[in-house]
């Protein structure tokens, strides 16, 4: 379960302080997932960062799992984030000298768990996203689409509990999108993670059960559906 209780971000600037949320709670249980939407300058992308144990709030918690990554150390935290958050980005971040399964399996390198079944898990992976004959391709011989796709692959190779995107399907064609948007809902739904995407598509954000709007540095419920 993720619980996100009363948080509040600022960043001190010349002039003072500058808030950029404020009193956000959340609660989300295995299975569940949102779509958060709001203009630029909102905080949606902040509030990513802070639940993905990026940058810590100025006050408030968040507790995934029953744990508050925050009061880990360092090494504990990095090993957390590894083991219980995957994240999808806007721009693929995939490494350009390695090849899509190398790239699939970057975070198992680092990884304190036994990941002696992560080569089949990335095949796998790969095979459910449509990419089962180009795991030796560099990212370079891939099209947009397939990069994000590499990248969604990459995001679940640990089994995280919790799945962030930032604006997934942000830098593709309509077609594009739509595929990476359906196989992001299908793999959600295989391997049960909390789902929180930050998106200006409202047409990916109708996907989704939940959806939110940041207003005035809080989250506003704008879908009436229950999941």
């Amino acid at each position: 379960m993720l619980e996100v209780v009363n948080l509040s971000k600022e960043y001190l600037i010349p002039k003072g302080s500058l808030s950029i949320l404020t009193d956000v709670s959340l609660s989300l249980s295995r299975g569940d997932a949102l779509a958060i939407m709001g203009p630029s300058g909102s905080g949606k992308s902040t509030l990513l960062y802070i639940l993905g144990a990026l940058e810590p709030p100025t006050s408030g918690s968040v507790t995934l799992d029953d744990q508050n990554p925050f009061q880990l150390k360092p090494k504990e935290l990095a090993a957390f984030r590894n083991r219980q958050i995957g994240f999808i980005f806007q721009d693929h971040c995939l490494l350009p000298q390695c090849s899509v399964i190398e790239n699939v399996l970057t975070p198992t390198l680092v990884a304190k768990s036994d990941t002696r079944d992560a080569p089949q898990r990335a095949r796998a992976l790969l095979d459910h996203v449509g990419l089962a004959g180009r795991i030796n391709h560099r990212p370079a011989e891939l099209s947009g689409g397939e990069r994000q796709r590499v990248a969604l692959a990459r995001a679940l190779i640990m089994k995280p509990l919790l799945l962030l995107c930032d604006e997934p399907t942000g830098n593709l064609d309509h077609a594009s999108a739509e595929t990476v948007a359906s196989l992001l809902l299908d793999l959600h739904k295989q391997q049960e993670t909390i789902l929180i995407v930050v998106t200006h598509s409202a047409e990916l954000a109708a996907r989704f059960p939940v959806r939110f709007e940041m207003v005035e540095q809080q989250l506003r419920k704008i879908d009436s559906s229950v999941h």
